[in-house]
């Protein structure tokens, strides 16, 4: 079973000096062939978001970006943080190089596939 497991606590705070990060909700899936992260990142747009993998991780960093007419400020907010930023580690049973992603009204979709190695195969039984 591949796995993925959190590099980080799911609050917002990150390294002292840096501006603090919410942290995405996400869902994980595995199926044979690999996982499916899918993470909440509402307000990020393609161009503010960073998605990086190597062997070991992956990282999920986007801005927020909120449309507020000029000559308006938000008397009250409950999210006061304007970044998403999540990481994982990742097992070395999947294929960081052939990893897939896309951005869809605001939920961030991450396929990792296993390494061929790694994956099922069905074997082809001749007969005699």
């Amino acid at each position: 079973m591949a796995e993925v497991a959190k590099r980080e606590p799911t609050t917002a705070a990150v390294n002292a000096g840096e501006a603090a990060a919410l942290a995405p909700l996400v869902d994980i899936f595995e199926t044979g062939d690999g996982i499916t992260v899918q993470a909440e990142m509402p307000g990020v747009s393609k161009d503010r978001l960073n998605v990086q993998a190597d062997r070991n991780g992956l990282l999920l960093e986007g801005d927020i970006v909120i449309d507020m007419p000029q000559g308006i400020e938000a008397v009250y907010a409950d999210v006061r943080a304007t970044r998403y930023r999540r990481s994982f580690n990742l097992s070395g049973e999947l294929d960081t190089d052939r990893i897939e992603a896309t951005l869809k009204d605001g939920v961030l979709t991450v396929h990792i596939p296993k390494r061929a190695e790694f994956t099922p195969r069905k074997i082809e039984v001749r007969v005699d």
